[in-house]
C-alpha cells in the first residue's frame, strides 16, 4: 500500500449491518460527520435475513393489548442468563426497544405485524415488511440523505490513538493505505463466525466441520482485533447463535420440505443411537442448539416412521420454521426431495424398510438404535416419556412399514461478543477504565447474552440488539464530541 494524505471526519464507523447504520444515521441527524466504512461490496451482511425484530412497549403493541412490559422482558432477559448478562446493558437494550421501532417508521420502515414464533411467549417479535433487506436499504437511503458517507470493499485495519483518546482510523481504499482522523470510532464489524482459527480457539469446534456458519460471508473478527490492539477488555468471545438443521446444510435452510420434517419434535437420537433430549424443544432454538451442540460429531438425526410423515403431510408440521413456514406448512415436496437425494447418494436423508437397516444406513449400531426405538415406542404407548417427559401430544410411535433418518446439523447464525462494552455502548479497556471515543455494538460487543442467545421470550433479540446499540452508541458518540443539544430522532 501506499500512502495518501489525512482525510477528516467527527465519527467513524466500520460495518454495514443494521448496527452500523443505525449509528451512522442517530449520528447524522445529531449534527455530525460521519463516515461509514464496508469491507463487503454489498451492504448488511447478516442484516438483510433476519425476519422480524424484539421489543416491547412498542406503539404497535398497543391495540392488542400487549401485557408483557420492559420491566418483564429484563427480568426474563436476565434470569434466561442466570445474571451473567451486564444488567446495565440489557437494561439500556430493552428501553430503547420501543422506541426503536418508532424510528425505523419514521424513517420508512413498514412492519406487517407483531407476533410470536414459538410457544407461550409474547408478542414482542415485530415483522418488518421485506424483512432485514428492506430496513438496511432505509437506513443506508436515510443516512445518505442526512450526509453519511458510505464507503463500500473499504476494510479499515486500525483503530489510531492519540493522546490516549480515538484519533481515527487506517482504511484501505483502493489498495491505498488512508487515514481518516476522527474523534470517534464505532465498531460494528458482524462478529467472527467464518474465523476458523478463532472458533477453534474460543468454542473448541471445527469450523465447517462440526459447526456451520450460516448467512455469514468473510467475517473475521476485524472490529474485535482492532478493539483488542488498542486495549480493549474482552467479554462475551465464546457465546454462539446456535441453530439444529437438516438435512444438507446451511444453503438449504428454511428452503424445503426435508428441513421442515427435521425439526419437528418426533424421534431424535445422536451418532450412538440414543435419544438426547426432549424433542419439544426444537421449538426453542436457543435450547435445541445447545443440546445439539453437545455432540462433537456436529450432527444428530431425526427418526420417524411412514405414518408420522403422512401425518405431517396431510395435518401440517408443528413447528413453524420462519415466517414463511408457518405451524400447519404441509411438507408435500418431502417425497419429492427425498427420491433426489438418495438418487445423489446423499446419507444425509435415507429410507429404509427397517430400523436395524436404516441404523447400518447412518452408521449406528441396529441393535442400540432398536432398543431406543422399542423404548420410545413404549412411552407413547402408555402416553408418559419417562425419560425426559415430553408432552403426551407429541409422542408419536415408529410402527412403519417404512423409516426415515434425516441428518440435522449444528449451524449457527453469528458469534455474540467479543469486545466488553458499558450500557453506552463504551468500549471498556482492560484496566476497567471507558476507552474515549472508541463505541462497538451488535455481534462486536459482549455483555448482552451471559453464555447463550437468549431467545425464549426475546425472540429477535439478536437484530434488535444490533439496531438499538448502534442507535445508543451513536448518541453516545455524539455526547462525546460536544453535540448534546442536537435532536437524534427522525422527525
Amino acid at each position: 500500500m501506499s500512502q495518501k494524505e489525512t482525510v477528516q471526519t467527527d465519527i467513524v464507523v466500520v460495518g454495514s449491518g443494521v448496527t452500523g447504520l443505525a449509528a451512522a444515521l442517530t449520528a447524522a441527524e445529531g449534527g455530525a460527520r460521519v463516515m461509514l466504512f464496508e469491507k463487503q461490496p454489498g451492504l448488511g451482511g447478516t442484516s438483510n435475513f433476519f425476519e422480524g425484530v424484539f421489543a416491547v412497549e412498542s406503539e404497535m403493541q398497543r391495540p392488542g393489548y400487549a401485557g408483557y412490559s420492559r420491566d418483564d422482558a429484563f427480568k426474563g432477559i436476565m434470569e434466561y442468563s442466570h445474571w451473567r448478562a451486564n444488567a446495565r446493558l440489557v437494561r439500556a437494550f430493552v428501553d430503547e426497544s420501543g422506541p426503536t421501532i418508532a424510528w425505523l417508521q419514521g424513517h420508512g420502515v413498514e412492519f406487517t405485524e407483531v407476533t410470536i414464533n414459538m410457544p407461550r411467549a409474547p408478542r414482542t417479535y415485530h415483522v418488518p415488511k421485506g424483512r432485514g433487506a428492506a430496513v438496511v436499504k432505509a437506513l443506508a437511503a436515510q443516512a445518505q440523505a442526512k450526509g453519511v458517507q458510505i464507503t463500500r470493499r473499504a476494510p479499515v485495519k486500525k483503530v489510531l490513538m492519540k493522546d490516549g483518546r480515538v484519533g481515527g482510523v487506517i482504511v484501505d481504499l483502493n489498495n491505498i493505505e488512508t487515514e481518516v482522523a476522527a474523534r470517534s470510532v464505532i465498531i460494528g464489524s458482524g462478529g467472527y463466525a467464518n474465523n476458523a482459527e478463532w472458533i477453534k480457539k474460543y468454542t473448541g469446534f471445527d469450523l465447517g466441520e462440526n459447526l456451520i456458519p450460516a448467512g455469514n460471508t468473510n467475517k473475521m473478527g476485524d472490529g474485535i482485533r482492532m478493539a483488542w490492539e488498542v486495549g480493549a477488555a474482552e467479554e462475551g468471545i465464546s457465546v454462539l447463535e446456535l441453530f439444529r438443521v437438516g438435512p444438507l446444510g446451511p444453503k438449504y435452510v428454511m428452503k424445503n420440505h426435508a428441513e421442515l420434517m427435521a425439526v419437528q419434535p418426533m424421534l431424535w437420537v445422536n451418532q450412538q443411537g440414543e435419544r438426547f433430549c426432549d424433542e419439544s424443544i426444537g421449538f426453542y432454538e436457543t435450547s435445541v442448539g445447545n443440546a445439539n451442540a453437545r455432540h462433537r460429531e456436529g450432527y444428530t438425526y431425526s427418526i420417524f416412521d411412514e405414518t408420522i410423515k403422512d401425518h405431517f403431510i396431510e395435518h401440517g408440521i408443528d413447528k413453524g420454521q420462519g415466517q414463511d413456514n408457518p405451524s400447519g406448512t404441509r411438507p408435500v415436496n418431502f417425497d419429492k426431495e427425498l427420491v433426489n437425494a438418495l438418487k445423489e447418494g446423499s446419507t444425509d436423508l435415507c429410507r429404509a424398510s427397517s430400523v436395524e437397516e436404516l441404523a447400518r444406513m447412518i452408521g449406528i449400531d441396529p441393535a442400540t438404535l432398536k432398543r431406543t426405538v422399542d423404548e420410545y415406542n413404549g412411552f407413547c404407548e402408555k402416553g408418559h416419556d419417562d425419560l425426559f417427559a415430553k408432552e403426551r401430544k407429541f409422542l408419536r410411535p415408529l410402527k412403519g412399514p417404512l423409516f426415515y433418518a434425516i441428518k440435522a446439523k449444528t449451524i449457527f447464525l453469528g458469534t455474540l461478543g467479543g469486545i466488553k462494552v458499558n450500557h453506552k455502548m463504551e468500549v471498556i479497556g482492560t484496566t476497567g477504565a471507558v476507552i474515549p471515543g472508541l463505541y462497538a455494538g451488535g455481534f462486536d460487543a459482549g455483555g448482552m447474552y451471559g453464555d447463550s442467545y437468549s431467545i425464549k421470550d426475546s425472540s429477535g433479540a439478536s437484530s434488535a440488539f444490533a439496531l438499538n446499540s448502534g442507535r445508543i452508541a451513536g448518541k453516545s458518540a455524539l455526547e462525546y464530541i460536544g453535540l448534546t443539544g442536537a435532536s437524534s430522532s427522525p422527525v
